[in-house]
């Protein structure tokens, strides 16, 4: 698991801007707006620390610069590498081993001008991440987009394409295995792939593992002097050396030792290494556990109850980001309390911020700017967490906290969606009348938002529909952030989310006997599968929209998924059951009254019999269009059928008709005031003149229709 916030011999930057910005005591905590008494308060530090650069861990930057520079196999065979060079960091999780990958590819970011891709290969709660989730988002970084719904396979032979010629480093963070990795690899050996992992990755050739053990006792002790000061650490020395030792020099351990003594400004190192070791250990925990066991039982256990619990909650966060906001909803406390919280925890280095130094709110106000702030438990914290979760929290209590998260998001991702509106509409009015700390500063600020915790929402949705408890919440939760992706992202970059979230709804209302919503999801499947090309897939789709809206009786959405099927069909040029469909959906319309949807599919069906040859069909059903347009008063309509039975008629062999026909459609569109439509009939006529060999008439159309052109541009 990533362990860069409390990492191996690297104090990030991270650590720094959170003691900033958000640590506790006078220069980082924020306002109290309901009383002390109420606030879940976190030792403050007399000073806040300002963890920064990179310790130790020189031997081991060097034996990997070494590996670069190493022969490979294929090298050594007078072949250059097909695929990029692969670096495994190895290391138990607190080790050091994300922070060491850090420092190794800043050394190396000026040789590769592509820049750096990063993915993290477990998720949250221990599980492999999805391959083709990952495959996507790195797609995504590089500007590269690929269809919703693509398999694995196709999305992973394409991010092996977009990094072909390029010079990037792949930075691929706490992967369980070679399966997750070998996929991702690129064929491109100008690329180098950093892998972090807790053991060896069997099956990738020509890997050697830098194997991280503890820092030595210097290395440890700059550790503990970065937050804890040097003065104490100087005066005893000894003990300081102890208290390393204590931590099995874990990066890790030291950063949260080391975070307790500088909250306590009156104790002692001694105190310290006296606390560490007084901490009981439970009889099966491994010896390399031990160190991280202690000193985060330290660091809990020293919180006051209301904070303990809300670090414990904290693991519910989808996606593992949490800020105020979600912290609040959790613990049942305000977002003022979380947000101060929440730093606090920082600055012990029970979190780490996760956002970038120059990653700011746009049009955010600066007292709320803290309420958006992200967070991530550390991944070697993460099992710990989990832990004491489950041995504190009832399980009802647990399911409530998640309710309640789901609210408040349901509630932020209303105001976001409001956001991306016209000022004056009534969303955005309505979203005046919310509470402060839900109310977005801008459309910026609120796009931004949606953008930084898009992972987080989605994860939000797949945990709620996973856990089964939840449905009405998770239901409202996918559709706001449906709506709420469409209005800032609009439908095409919006699709492959929208594709996972349909094909969750779908989950839900095949589990609950929805009827209504599975033919909803299906439909939408179906019209992004549509899109994507995968043509029969959407076909089934229909098919199945088609059963479970009839067995509802809803006819908006049979008569939607009749008239899809028809489209299925048209695009796999099977244009016999396209008209069979769109004949179906016809009576529907009609049964129904209603006009314009009916004129409409008598076009559809008109244009499949004439892709089929059968022309006194088609000729039949465009005349019901033209009939049922003139009906309508839809004189530009009217205009468009009769010019399509011109084309038939000419198709089958009867240009005198066709060209009768067509100088009928010409007067229509004159009537409509359409100039495009009258300038396509003017060309199509001179097309027609030619072939009945008078090209004087001919070249007057032309000339009509080609002006027409020029004074109705598209």
């Amino acid at each position: 698991m990533t362990d860069q916030a409390v990492g191996g011999g690297h104090l990030p930057p991270e650590a720094a801007r959170a003691s900033a910005t958000t640590a506790p005591g006078p220069r980082g905590a924020a306002p109290r707006q309901d009383g002390a008494a109420a606030r879940p308060t976190v030792p403050a530090t007399a000073a806040a620390p300002a963890p920064s650069g990179f310790t130790g861990r020189r031997r081991e930057l060097k034996e990997l610069h070494a590996d670069i520079a190493r022969a490979g196999l294929d090298t050594l065979s007078g072949r250059k590498g097909a695929r990029s060079r692969v670096l495994l960091i190895a290391g138990r999780p607190g080790s050091g081993r994300t922070a060491l990958a850090e420092e190794l590819l800043r050394e190396l970011a000026g040789d590769h001008p592509d820049g750096v891709l990063r993915a993290t290969l477990t998720g949250p709660g221990g599980e492999p991440a999805d391959t083709g989730h990952t495959a996507r988002e790195l797609l995504a970084a590089l500007g590269t987009g690929a269809p919703p719904g693509a398999p694995e396979d196709e999305l992973t032979e394409r991010l092996r394409e977009a990094l072909a010629g390029r010079r990037a480093l792949l930075f691929l963070d706490d992967a369980p295995g070679a399966d997750q990795v070998e996929p991702l690899l690129p064929d491109a050996p100008d690329c180098l792939v950093v892998v972090v992992s807790q053991g060896p990755l069997t099956g990738i050739p020509d890997v050697r593992p830098c194997a991280l053990g503890g820092l030595d006792s210097a290395a440890g002790v700059a550790v503990l002097s970065r937050y804890a000061g040097p003065t104490r650490i100087t005066v005893d020395p000894r003990t300081a050396d102890r208290v390393v030792e204590e931590c099995g020099g874990q990066p890790a351990a030291l950063v949260l030792a080391g975070a307790w003594l500088a909250a306590r400004p009156m104790s002692s190192v001694a105190d310290l290494c006296q606390a560490l070791h007084a901490v009981p250990l439970p009889p099966d925990l491994p010896t390399g556990a031990r160190p991280l066991f202690r000193a985060f039982r330290l660091a809990h256990d020293a919180l006051p109850a209301p904070a303990a619990r809300m670090l414990r909650l904290i693991t519910l966060a989808p996606g593992g980001l949490v800020d105020a906001h979600i912290a609040s909803a959790l613990a049942g406390c305000s977002v003022a309390v979380a947000a101060t919280t929440l730093g606090e925890f920082a600055a012990l280095g029970l979190l780490r911020p996760a956002t970038a130094e120059d990653d700011e709110v746009p049009g955010a106000r600066a007292p709320d700017a803290a309420l958006y702030l992200p967070y991530r438990l550390p991944g070697c914290l993460g099992p710990l967490v989990r832990d004491l979760l489950t041995e504190h929290e009832r399980p009802a209590d647990v399911q409530l906290a998640r309710a309640r998260m789901l609210e408040r998001t349901v509630r932020l991702l209303q105001s976001c969606r409001a956001m991306g509106e016209p000022a004056d509409s009534p969303a955005r009015q309505k979203t005046a009348g919310l509470p402060r700390s839900l109310r977005f500063g801008s459309r910026a600020a609120a796009a931004h938002w949606l953008r930084s915790r898009r992972g987080a929402l989605l994860d939000a949705a797949r945990i709620a529909v996973a856990d089964g408890e939840l449905d009405t919440l998770d239901r409202r939760l996918m559709a706001a952030l449906t709506r709420t992706l469409l209005a800032h992202q609009g439908a095409e970059a919006a699709a492959p989310d929208l594709y996972a979230l349909h094909g969750l709804v779908l989950r839900v209302a095949e589990r609950r006997g929805l009827a209504r919503e599975r033919a909803a999801a299906l439909l939408n499947l179906g019209d992004l599968d549509g899109q994507a090309g995968r043509t029969a897939q959407a076909a089934t789709r229909y098919r199945g929209a088609l059963e479970a809206a009839r067995s509802v009786k809803d006819p908006m959405a049979t008569g939607r998924a009749l008239e899809s099927l028809g489209g299925a069909y048209t695009e796999l040029g099977d244009w016999q059951r396209a008209a069979d469909w769109y004949g179906r959906a016809l009576e529907l319309r009609l049964a129904r009254g209603e006009g314009a949807d009916a004129a409409r599919l008598h076009g559809r069906i008109g244009g499949a019999l004439s892709q089929a040859g059968r022309w006194g069909e088609a000729l039949k059903a465009w005349g019901a269009a033209v009939g049922a347009c003139r009906r309508l008063g839809d004189v530009a309509g009217q205009a468009r059928a009769t010019g399509e039975m011109a084309r038939v008629q000419e198709y089958a062999g009867r240009p005198e008709d066709a060209l009768r026909t067509c100088l009928e459609a010409l007067d229509t569109a004159r009537k409509a005031g359409d100039g495009r439509l009258e300038a396509a009939l003017q060309l199509r006529i001179a097309d027609t003149l030619d072939r009945l060999g008078d090209p004087a008439a001919a070249r007057l159309h032309r000339a009509a229709g080609e002006r027409l052109l020029g004074d109705h541009p598209e």
